[in-house]
């Protein structure tokens, strides 16, 4: 991917993705050993033995899954885009949409992390859970995977919206090579 050449954009820039793919790989694994998890739940359930809190554990893991691999989506580009649209508009239009887009998005972000920044403190303070009985899984996990990767987020649009901006285009639209 492009960086930015500016050096405290430059070195956030490279982190975030870096971050963002590490979250992908762990989101991944996850997903992996949430399909071993419900496989042993299902065997279980045939012979009459259920493992318990299987529900909530799949419910919050697959909130948790999603954000963590969304920070990566979004660097790559691939968070919702029509770019045959993009193609027939040409490519100063298309920077013109895409910086629109990635502004949205980081507004959408932003609000997304304020709005949970209060019930995730909460959730830690109070020890908030799901389920009863046999097996009582905490939320705080899930909200702040939520709100951390939120914040992750916004700062990839802007990175994404920056380098609509600073980053230098062929006629194509395509980035081009900085030495």
């Amino acid at each position: 991917m492009q960086h930015l050449n500016i050096p405290v954009l430059g070195f956030i820039d490279v982190w975030s993705e870096r971050i963002s793919k590490w979250l992908m790989v762990i989101a991944a694994m996850w997903a992996f050993l949430l399909a071993f998890y419900i496989l042993v739940d299902v065997i279980g359930r045939f012979f009459g033995f259920p493992l318990k809190g299987t529900h909530e554990i799949v419910k919050n893991s697959i909130v948790m899954i999603a954000f963590m691999q969304s920070a990566y989506c979004v660097l790559s580009r691939s968070m919702l885009r029509a770019d045959f649209l993009l193609h027939l508009i040409g490519a100063k239009t298309g920077r013109i949409f895409n910086f629109v887009g990635y502004v949205l998005g980081a507004l959408f972000f932003l609000g997304l992390f304020l709005g949970t920044y209060e019930p995730a403190l909460h959730a830690i303070a109070s020890g908030e859970f799901e389920g009863e009985g046999a097996l009582r899984v905490p939320t705080w996990p899930a909200r702040i995977v939520i709100l951390i990767t939120s914040a992750l987020l916004v700062v990839n649009y802007i990175m994404l919206a920056l380098k609509e901006v600073l980053v230098p285009q062929d006629p194509a639209g395509e980035p081009l090579a900085v030495e």
